[in-house]
């Protein structure tokens, strides 16, 4: 069982590894105040949809969340693919980067970062 921090009302959860390194991005990146973290869904990849994570600027029809001092952006249509959703970041031998652990998810592929529902 992972130790998630999640606010109240955010659909998802970031891992402190991911929440860690997320923070250490943005400062790398210095962004400004405006920026949170996008996470979304788009059609595509070998099992028919991709994540999306990056920073972005809130765009109409989205939700926001705050996850242990981070913004959150999400469009409100893509709850129905993200509920419950587990952001971690892996930094080992056999793999470095974002993992998301999705129980919506009926397939995902073989790298991960595509999934069908």
């Amino acid at each position: 069982m992972s130790t998630a921090t999640q606010s109240p009302s955010a659909p998802l959860t970031l891992t402190p590894g991911a929440i860690q390194e997320l923070k250490k991005l943005r400062e790398q990146q210095e962004l400004s105040e405006a920026f949170g973290l996008r996470v979304g869904v788009e059609g595509g990849g070998c099992a028919g949809m991709n994540y999306v994570l990056g920073f972005d600027q809130k765009k109409e029809g989205d939700s926001e969340y705050d996850i242990a001092g981070i913004r959150v952006f999400m469009n409100k249509a893509h709850g129905l693919y993200l509920a419950g959703m587990e952001i971690d970041f892996k930094s080992g031998l056999d793999a470095r980067g974002f993992v998301f652990n999705n129980p919506n998810a009926e397939s995902t592929c073989g790298c991960g970062s595509s999934f069908s529902a």
